[in-house]
Order: C-alpha cells, then sequence, then structure tokens
C-alpha cells in the first residue's frame, strides 16, 4: 500500500494497476505499530545498560552489526530477492536515518543525559515524521488529526522545558538532529514497506549498513576500552536484536497498514513508557509531572486514531466498488 492516511478493506476496493501492495488490517497494523513502540521505548534504558560496557561508537558500531547478521540470515533463509534498482535511495535513507544515525546521535547523548530526558525530547518525532511523510507523500491528514497532533507535541515540548529547567545542552542538539534523521528513515521506510514486506525493508537497510558498521567497530573498539559486565551484554543484545531489527520490523509493517501519519502518532505513548522502563531498570527519579504529560498524550493519541479513522472511512465510502 502507500502510506496515505487511509485503509481499505480486502477485496472491495478497485485497485490500480501497480505493484502488489501490503495487505491492509487497521486493527492488526495499530497492534503491530503498537509492539514497535514498546520495544523502542526499550531502547534508551538499554543504551544507557551498553555504555557500561562499550564506548559510544563501538556500541553502535556493533549494534549494528549484529542487527544485520540477523536480517542477513533471514533473508537468506527466505530466499528473498535483492530488491529493484528503484528502491535502493529509498533504502539508503532508511539506512541512514534509523539504522545509523539515530542510534548514533542518541547514544552521544546519553552520555551525558538521562534516558528519561532523552525519551521526552524523541517524543517529537510523531509530529516530526507525520511532517515529513506529509512532505514526501503528499498525504493529507484532517485538521482534527494536525490539531491533536500539535496538542501533543506541545505536551512534550512542557515537559521537556520543565524537566530541563529550560536550558539546551550539547545532548539535547544530539537528540533534536536524531529526531530530524529518524522522521525521514520511518517516512520513507513507510513507504517501502507498502511495495515490500516490512521486515524486508529493515534487513535490506541493515545490510545496505553493514560495511559502514564492520568499518566503525574496527576503527572505534581499539580506542574504546570494552568492560564487559551483564547490564551492558543485555543491553547490546536488546537495542541489535530486539530495538534495531525485531521493533523495525513490526514497526514498518503497522505503518504499511495504517500508514505514516497514524502509527507515528502512536509514539507520543513511547516517552511515558520509556520513563517507567527508566524508573525500573536504571533507577531514575520521575517527576509529578510524569502522570499528567501521561494522560494528556493518551488523549492526543485518542483523537489522532478517530481523525485517521474517519478519513479513511470517507475515502472507503467514495472509492469505485469492485463488481
Amino acid at each position: 500500500m502507500t502510506v496515505k492516511n487511509s485503509a481499505t478493506e480486502q477485496a472491495t476496493i478497485a485497485v490500480a494497476v501497480g505493484p502488489p501492495l501490503v495487505h491492509r488490517s487497521p486493527g492488526g497494523g495499530v497492534l503491530l505499530a503498537g509492539l514497535g513502540v514498546l520495544a523502542f521505548s526499550l531502547t534508551f534504558p538499554s543504551t544507557v545498560w551498553g555504555l557500561e560496557s562499550f564506548g559510544p561508537w563501538s556500541l553502535v558500531a556493533l549494534r549494528s552489526v549484529l542487527a544485520a547478521l540477523i536480517a542477513g540470515c533471514a533473508l537468506l533463509v527466505g530466499r528473498v530477492p535483492v530488491p529493484a534498482r528503484r528502491h535502493w535511495a529509498g533504502l539508503a535513507v532508511v539506512a541512514g536515518g534509523v539504522v545509523v544515525g539515530f542510534p548514533l546521535l542518541t547514544t552521544l547523548a546519553l552520555q551525558t543525559s538521562t534516558s528519561s530526558h532523552a525519551a521526552v525530547v524523541v517524543g517529537l518525532l510523531p509530529l516530526t515524521t507525520a511532517l515529513l511523510s506529509a512532505l514526501r507523500t503528499g498525504s493529507r491528514p484532517p485538521r482534527a488529526f494536525w490539531a491533536a497532533a500539535l496538542a501533543g507535541a506541545a505536551v512534550v515540548i512542557v515537559f521537556t522545558v520543565q524537566q530541563s529547567g529550560g536550558k539546551l545542552s550539547v545532548s539535547d542538539l544530539y537528540l533534536f538532529g536524531a529526531l530530524l534523521v529518524c522522521a525521514a528513515g520511518y517516512a520513507e521506510g513507510g513507504r517501502l514497506a507498502g511495495v515490500m514486506a516490512g521486515w524486508q525493508v529493515v534487513g535490506w537497510a541493515l545490510v545496505l549498513a553493514l560495511p559502514l558498521a564492520v568499518a566503525g567497530a574496527a576503527v572505534a573498539l581499539p580506542f574504546e576500552p570494552v568492560h564487559l559486565t551483564a547490564h551492558g551484554v543485555v543491553g547490546l543484545v536488546w537495542v541489535a536484536a530486539g530495538s534495531t531489527f525485531l521493533g523495525l520490523y513490526v514497526w514498518y509493517r503497522g505503518m504499511a497498514e495504517i500508514g505514516v501519519p497514524r502509527a507515528s502518532q502512536l509514539q507520543l505513548a513511547q516517552p511515558l513508557l520509556t520513563l517507567v522502563w527508566s524508573f525500573l531498570a536504571l533507577g531514575e527519579r520521575v517527576s509529578a509531572a510524569a502522570p499528567v504529560a501521561a494522560v494528556a498524550v493518551l488523549v492526543c493519541i485518542a483523537v489522532t486514531q478517530r481523525a485517521g479513522s474517519r478519513r479513511a472511512g470517507r475515502t472507503r465510502a467514495d472509492a469505485p466498488v469492485e463488481t
């Protein structure tokens, strides 16, 4: 399917001639995207654990290498054909934004920033993704969708300013850069997931980044000391297998089924989930403002989902029916 903010029911809508589209299941798409958000919410605490054993550059390189090996094995076992040449530019955007850019910038930020603070700043990712997706695909979500998305972003911004005392640090600049590159990767990956399976999008992006990751590991490991701990190993394994491969797989599949703008709004819950994991796994202090922000964000998610469903319903009603 394309990543327009619409959904169709199986065997009821006439489909234009073109590449085969991913089967659409709005309920299943929400579930898959939600599982992706759950996996991503563990990324920052796992990265903090990983930094106990590895330097930032080594951790990112090893994370990409391990994830690429998993993806490569899956592609070989599935005998997946190499993507058409026209798709490689998009896969390069996914690799640069999601496989390399976002992990590197957030890992550098987490050297001086707490996991909970980073999670709230990156809470702006849904709005950034929706904006880039609209520009990339020409989709036009309804006004209610944008109003709720902006409200959710405002909640995240206020929460961030309140937590940071109104000051921005170098780590915040890293995080804002991570927002842009990751949103670009999400939007392009969501588009590609409409013409190939989501796990294949992730897999080929990881394979594409493998030479760079191997080179990075070869350069970084001799200069960054390695002190293996249980937390460090678990953190590395999770960010490689859980966040980078499995998380991206279900996330892109969900985006393909419900559209990038709607799926991206589910990520409004990600900072709040990360706050929980940061408290439980890292012992970080969570402010009293978190429950208030949680309620406000969940309301925004409900509004965006309802607005997207209404637009999808109108699209189905206006579409020609097969005879």
